[in-house]
């Protein structure tokens, strides 16, 4: 039995919530406060992120990264969501890139951005 908890399909659901929280009440939802603010907020949000993560990596224990790291993939999300792509496309460019030999990958990873 496949654990629900595991993966991408935690992933699918928790940007199922944040699409659906889209139109809630900003008073009430925080994912809903953040659309609210904006593209360059969330942005911020999600750089500011990955920092907290980068500090917890260098000195803090692995639980502490993990729950940075989460902090991180739902803001990620949330921007995803703002911008308009789904959790499919980011797997799909993943598995795009899954066969490139590593030097081959970097130039992928250049032409992206």
């Amino acid at each position: 039995m496949t654990d629900p908890n595991s993966g991408t399909d935690v992933l699918e659901r928790v940007f199922e919530v944040i699409r659906d929280r889209r139109g809630d009440d900003a008073e009430t939802s925080n994912t809903a406060r953040l659309f609210a603010k904006g593209r360059a907020k969330i942005a911020q949000k999600v750089g500011e992120e990955a920092t907290e993560a980068i500090v917890a990596a260098l000195a803090e224990t692995p639980e502490r990264l993990a729950a940075e790291s989460a902090d991180l993939l739902y803001h990620l999300m949330v921007l995803w969501a703002e911008v308009g792509i789904t959790p499919d496309e980011v797997w799909a460019e993943l598995g795009r890139r899954e066969g490139l030999p590593s030097g081959r990958q970097a130039d992928a990873e250049t032409e992206t951005s």
